[in-house]
């Protein structure tokens, strides 16, 4: 089976028809699918064929492992733990771990008690989208908890929705 470079099937033919169609056009005839019965060739230019490639297989390992870290504080206005709880779905949806570090200062530390709370809202609140690694825990005048993404057919966004839309700004216009 060939296919264009537009990917349009061009059927299966010999492979003399099928390289002469490639050099024809200047480009390269590319064996994509050996398995494949029959196999399935491709005309491109090779060297941007190898580029898309290891770009893709680039983007695949980026995302691997990455831990991102999100810092809080105990009297956190709800907007802003929306917007940082918005940041947490979309690092947990593309595969990141992420460090929630919430940090006391000064007489804050006398009220231990509200940034349990808070961690354990976090915790519940996106509990559709991850799974704690590591329990929230104090350490000095922080607590960290760690979570880490739910297999990717279990995650269900429950803030955002991808490629969300905002409605758009009204415009400010004076009435004379």
């Amino acid at each position: 089976m060939i296919l264009g470079t537009t990917n349009e099937q061009l059927g299966i033919m010999k492979l003399q028809d099928a390289l002469r169609r490639a050099q024809s056009l200047g480009l390269d005839l590319v064996e994509v699918a050996p398995t494949a019965n029959p196999p399935v060739c491709k005309i491109v230019d090779f060297g941007k064929y190898r580029y898309d490639l290891s770009k893709q297989d680039r983007d695949r390992k980026s995302t691997s492992s990455k831990l991102k870290e999100i810092k809080f504080r105990v009297n956190i206005d709800p907007h802003d733990y929306m917007i940082k709880v918005r940041h947490a779905e979309q690092f947990l949806d593309k595969g990141n771990k992420v460090k929630f570090q919430l940090q006391f200062r000064g007489r804050e530390m006398s009220h231990k008690e509200l940034g349990d709370q808070l961690m354990h809202r976090l915790k519940g609140d996106l509990s559709t989208m991850g799974q704690v690694e590591m329990e929230p825990k104090l350490m000095g005048k922080s607590i960290n908890m760690t979570m880490s993404p739910l297999p990717v057919n279990k995650r269900k966004r429950k803030f955002t929705v991808e490629d969300e839309e905002l409605p758009p700004e009204p415009l400010d216009v004076e009435e004379p």
